[in-house]
């Protein structure tokens, strides 16, 4: 709330200094409520700008360029012979385009960008390691105290139930 009064003051001094004659009346009425507007547009760029931005360092995009270059094979093909002969001569990887072998080697000078693995390096390099120690209390073994066993009553008479019948 104070930003937008702060923003009435700011406006009301620029009017008043570069429109004297009050011609810029209408200026703030027609300025579209902020957030109302233009944010589903803007939500909209910033999924589409993120999504190219992880398929670009992802390595997808060059993917996307691959299945578009054997779309546009397919399709000049397809118009000189039958489909399955198109088809066939379009995924035959003795004949690819100039657009497959550049994306070919696209892919192959990516891979060389890559930072090595620590499996493909002679050394590895152990930046933090801490082995827990495991502590363990052993219990004592329970004990029936031996007082109390011998002076326990034993019953001596029978269960008062009759047998089960058959």
């Amino acid at each position: 709330m104070r930003g937008e009064a702060v923003f009435q003051f700011i406006f009301a001094a620029l009017r008043a200094r570069y429109y004297p004659s009050g011609a810029a009346e209408n200026l703030l009425a027609h300025r579209p409520r902020r957030g109302h507007v233009a944010t589903p547009v803007r939500k909209k760029v910033a999924t589409l700008s993120l999504l190219l931005a992880w398929l670009c360092a992802n390595g997808a995009l060059l993917d996307g360029v691959q299945v578009f270059a054997w779309a546009k094979m397919f399709a000049g093909y397809a118009r000189v012979m039958p489909m399955g002969e198109a088809l066939r001569v379009t995924f035959d990887p003795n004949r690819p385009c100039d657009m497959c072998l550049g994306i070919a080697a696209a892919k192959e000078s990516t891979k060389q960008q890559l930072p090595q693995t620590p499996e493909q390096t002679v050394e590895k390099l152990l930046l933090a390691y801490h082995a827990s120690t495991v502590f363990v209390v052993p219990q004592e073994p329970a004990r029936w105290p031996a007082v109390l066993a011998s002076t326990a009553p034993s019953r001596v008479e029978k269960v008062p139930v009759p047998p089960p019948r058959a």
